[in-house]
């Protein structure tokens, strides 16, 4: 998308359509909100309100609309954004009575997003990609944006986010004057939110660094905003492992656009293996290998036959990486994922040499770290395989989360050696 349009043309993303939600005005900090009342004692404390925890208004609240929570005894919550017909009724972005949720709010908070990033953490210096906000984490229930050199590619989770995005464009122009912005909605978030919105135009790929590799990203392709900053330190982590054990054959499994691959061969593994059951993720770690003047196998396949295959061969490499994408969203599928999540690991296990590094990931939300390493055992036991965990990591520091909002910190990374 181009910058962000003048006042009278249609913010990027807004185009007319059957269910999308209206623009709201722009409400005075006196404006009186909505009331909605907690059915009795707020027992948790999360930004996230359950249905079932709340009344139901006497007067209909449009989704969306901003709404003020109150406890049963009249005591002031917060004020969040309001939807009676998603399993969250209201997600909170503010506990502090004199706080309005406006356009200065959002201008406020994602400042101070950036502000961590660019400030504290110093990421320019590290990258020109990273996460911009990280919904709960930044305080933005329903909002993810992450930043790809001069593109910011905004993905709306939440109908109150999506009804609120010219305040969400504002903001991130004025942080980022000059950048386009790509944006787009969850496909799942839209059905469990009750919003529809119009898919994104198509974009240009752009190019980025981290550490010194660089890489293409799709803008607007189908594996989420396009790139996984969440892995960036991971990624020069497993370089630097390779490196120390001087590992030649690295295979990458679920590869998407070959991140882990680039820094393997960076590092000095000279045969790389890179598997992917998704052409287009195929052909992206095909494009960045090559953009990082490295080559390797890159076969477009389904992970289990094509490992039992490699097994039965005898095939084995000193360097595994074995990262899937998430397996569910829902926390009543977690034992049926915990058992993909073994089969997978069970045979990744299996083609690593003896002494050889493994790193193992999962970034679904719902699978705890405790049942993932819980997992691990078991598989180390099925293969036959005794494994060294020698570290435990998360996503990178962009992507910061809440002590009472644990599931923001979904991503594992598990760092081991094989015997």
């Amino acid at each position: 998308m181009s910058r962000r349009p003048q006042p009278s043309q249609p913010p990027p993303g807004a185009r007319t359509h059957p269910r999308a939600l209206p623009r709201p005005h722009d409400a005075p900090r006196e404006a009186a909100w909505p009331i909605v009342r907690l059915r009795g004692e707020r027992i948790y404390h999360h930004p996230l309100i359950f249905q079932r925890a709340v009344e139901r208004p006497s007067e209909r609240i449009p989704v969306g609309n901003i709404v003020e929570l109150r406890g049963a005894d009249d005591r002031f919550i917060g004020r969040g954004f309001w939807n009676g017909q998603a399993p969250m009724a209201v997600r909170l972005l503010t506990e502090r009575e004199e706080e309005a949720i406006d356009q200065d709010f959002f201008r406020r908070r994602i400042a101070d997003a950036v502000g961590l990033r660019r400030n504290l953490l110093r990421l320019d210096a590290v990258s020109n990609a990273w996460r911009v906000v990280h919904a709960e984490g930044d305080g933005l229930s329903g909002l993810v944006v992450d930043r790809f050199d001069q593109t910011l590619v905004v993905a709306f989770y939440a109908a109150g986010m999506w009804r609120h995005q010219h305040w969400v464009f504002d903001a991130l122009l004025e942080a980022f004057p000059g950048a386009s912005i790509q944006a787009f909605a969850d496909e799942h978030a839209q059905a469990q939110e009750g919003f529809e919105a119009p898919p994104p135009p198509a974009a240009r790929p752009v190019q980025i660094m981290e550490h010194g590799a660089r890489f293409h990203v799709p803008i607007g392709g189908k594996h989420k905003t396009g790139f996984f900053c969440d892995q960036r330190e991971n990624r020069r982590r497993w370089g630097e492992l390779i490196a120390a054990s001087e590992a030649r054959t690295a295979l990458d499994l679920c590869c998407n656009s070959g991140g882990f691959s680039v820094y393997a061969g960076r590092a000095g593994a000279s045969e790389l293996t890179a598997v992917d059951l998704d052409e287009e993720a195929v052909a992206y770690a095909q494009k960045n290998l090559r953009l990082n003047a490295l080559k390797a196998r890159v076969v477009q396949a389904d992970i289990f036959p094509w490992l039992r295959e490699a097994i039965a061969a005898g095939r084995q490499w000193d360097a595994v990486v074995l990262d899937p994408a998430k397996l569910t969203r829902s926390r009543d599928e977690v034992e049926t994922a915990l058992k993909k999540y073994l089969d997978m690991n069970r045979l990744a296990l299996s083609v690593v040499a003896p002494g050889g590094l493994f790193l193992t990931c999962s970034c679904t939300g719902v699978v705890s770290e405790e049942a993932f390493l819980d997992m691990l055992r078991r598989a180390a036991h099925y293969a036959g395989r005794a494994v060294q965990v020698l570290e435990v990591h998360g996503a990178g520091a962009d992507h910061p989360w809440l002590a009472h909002v644990a599931e923001s910190r979904y991503l594992k990374a598990v760092f081991c050696r094989v015997l």
